[in-house]
């Protein structure tokens, strides 16, 4: 079988690496019990009940969900059985099989960023919106392991004399407001959180991933890594500080609907700001 030279991940190896870590997962959910409480918040926000509601990746985290959340049936799913209880759903969420409009709502946290294909991932969880459905996914974007990916290049340069990617790249904020317009979502927004966590052993930062189920899936993989160039990088790690950045994208979108609110078009409004700002005589103007 030929390679596809365009895909970065090997869904395979990533299950495998999602079974794996499951055993010892709450020993390292700390982000995603961080991200699904920011999920769970919006949720109560929004005044909307979701009869019923897809939740992927999210797992035993699901017990976070409050009766001001909304959430009626659920349905658990994940690439990987072995993060799932009963009433399971296992599938990849690039190769969706789901039926259209089956969902009230659809969560997707942290797992989108490992998609070859976020386009296509997203247009998927489109199709299985019923209108006026709500999609909310939480991935990792940005500067996400920004030093523990400078560290490994300086380790690497130093003594290997050039590097080989050990850390993927992620998409930024703009990029992935745009995918969701094209996915077809009406009232697309794009949010970031950054998050820095101090580890005191970097060592420390690298089971957090391995626990976490992110370590181990590109495809082709990657050489392995020495014990003598990790050393190094660990402790370049430790002179940038021994702070990690993870930066947490939020996107959220509805299915399309008649009766939906409509963003004005630029130039709608009836006053300009600068005009209002004019007519209350401005800033500092009155003591």
């Amino acid at each position: 079988m030929t390679k596809d030279p365009s895909r970065l991940f090997d869904p395979v190896r990533r299950r495998r690496t999602r079974s794996r870590a499951a055993r010892d997962f709450a020993a390292h959910d700390f982000l995603h019990r961080r991200v699904f409480g920011d999920i769970v918040e919006r949720l109560e926000s929004t005044t909307r009940r979701f009869d019923t509601a897809l939740l992927y990746g999210v797992g035993p985290l699901a017990s976070m969900l409050t009766p001001k959340a909304g959430v009626g049936r659920r349905v658990a799913a994940d690439i990987a059985s072995e993060r799932l209880g009963a009433g399971r759903l296992v599938f990849d969420e690039e190769r969706s099989a789901l039926a259209p409009r089956r969902f009230d709502l659809i969560v997707s946290l942290l797992t989108l960023h490992a998609a070859n294909d976020l386009a296509a991932a997203l247009a998927q969880h489109r199709a299985a919106l019923k209108p006026d459905g709500l999609f909310i996914a939480a991935l990792f974007a940005e500067e996400t392991l920004g030093n523990l990916r400078r560290s490994l290049y300086a380790a690497e340069t130093e003594l290997y004399g050039g590097v080989s990617p050990r850390i993927a790249p992620f998409a930024t904020l703009k990029d992935l407001g745009g995918l969701l317009q094209r996915a077809g979502f009406a009232l697309p927004v794009a949010d970031l959180d950054r998050i820095e966590v101090r580890y005191a052993d970097p060592k420390r930062l690298l089971d957090d991933l391995k626990g976490m189920g992110e370590t181990g899936f590109f495809a082709p993989p990657r050489r392995p890594l020495g014990r003598e160039v990790l050393a190094r990088a660990l402790e370049e790690f430790s002179t940038r500080g021994g702070v990690e950045r993870f930066d947490i994208a939020f996107l959220t979108g509805w299915a399309p609907h008649p009766d939906q609110q409509k963003p004005q078009k630029p130039g709608s409004a009836r006053y300009s700001l600068e005009k209002a700002v004019r007519e209350a005589g401005g800033p500092g103007a009155a003591d």
